[in-house]
């Protein structure tokens, strides 16, 4: 992504929080022609967070004082969708609904409400992707479900944040009922699949009053498809000899999910936007975002609830 870059003078606190919220599951792959395809599974991307959820993430902010702390923040499911190329698993009927409380959760039936809308000129590149290949039928309907799947699983948290349950205990009461969580691959899913994860600030060390923007919460989107994977760490291939019938894994290779969406509750002051970059880079992310669920028609109860907090 082009805001994914560094300048010479160092990280800036938003690039920092950036980096540090991203997941890297470990990569597989699996012969496809003369090429191989690199996936990971979700069950390893849970993973990613187990130590997060438990402890905290921290991320270094560099104060207008020249002071530096380390702000410790828990994340939080806020919403997830998986789309794949099958209708819903056997095993459930059309009507059932995954349950819990406050929440909006799965619906097959939602997939087939999905419409296309005209997209404005600085709308997110990563829906492009999607899009581009639309069908319209004769009365001008987007046909999308070559493009977006079948809607398999959906969940939407509307709980406040003081009744939420870190990231990994809610992706575990979930799986209970819908174990393809821990089970689907990012090539099973198609490019509509996506998550998104709600940071909030629990405290920072040392300890210091005034600065409003240590008050910051985020909410980053993350793809889960295979069809966004732009980079991949370097690894060594192992077991090689049987690559060309099966899958293998790749040694010390992950395969990085950086936010391509972001919003933000209570940013009040200049600590993420100190300079031009930075302001362009928050930008872009919102707009991506909002484009994002305009164009998947999801009414995200957190987005709407830190957007329309900051005015």
């Amino acid at each position: 992504m082009w805001w994914w870059s560094s300048s010479s003078k160092g990280r800036s606190n938003l690039e920092r929080f950036l980096l540090g919220v991203t997941p890297k599951p470990p990569s597989f792959s699996f012969p496809q022609g003369k090429e191989e395809m690199e996936y990971f599974r979700l069950g390893d991307l849970w993973d990613c967070y187990d130590e997060l959820s438990a402890y905290g993430f921290g991320s270094q902010i560099d104060l207008n004082n020249g002071e530096i702390v380390m702000q410790y923040y828990v994340p939080y499911l806020s919403a997830i969708q998986i789309h794949t190329n099958r209708p819903a698993s056997m095993s459930r009927s059309l009507n059932e609904v995954v349950e819990s409380e406050s929440s909006e959760c799965w619906s097959d039936s939602e997939s087939e409400k999905l419409l296309s809308r005209s997209m404005s000129n600085d709308s997110s590149k990563t829906w492009d992707a999607v899009s581009e290949d639309s069908v319209f039928d004769p009365d001008g309907t987007v046909l999308l479900r070559e493009k977006l799947g079948y809607l398999d699983f959906k969940y939407i948290e509307r709980d406040p944040p003081y009744k939420r349950v870190p990231l990994t205990d809610k992706i575990n009461e979930l799986a209970e009922k819908y174990p393809g969580l821990m089970t689907l691959r990012s090539v099973d899913m198609s490019p509509a699949s996506w998550m998104a994860v709600a940071w909030y600030p629990i405290y920072h060390i040392p300890s210091c009053k005034n600065e409003k923007d240590l008050t910051t919460g985020f909410l980053t989107y993350h793809t889960l498809s295979s069809s966004f994977q732009d980079n991949v760490v370097e690894g060594d291939l192992s077991n090689n000899k049987a690559k060309e019938e099966t899958e293998c894994f790749v040694v010390n290779k992950r395969i990085p999910l950086p936010p391509f969406g972001l919003a933000a509750y209570k940013m009040q002051g200049d600590l993420w936007g100190k300079t031009e970059f930075d302001q362009d880079r928050l930008f872009y992310l919102q707009s991506s975002a909002d484009s994002w669920l305009k164009q998947l028609n999801v009414d995200h109860h957190d987005y709407n609830f830190f957007i329309n907090s900051n005015f």
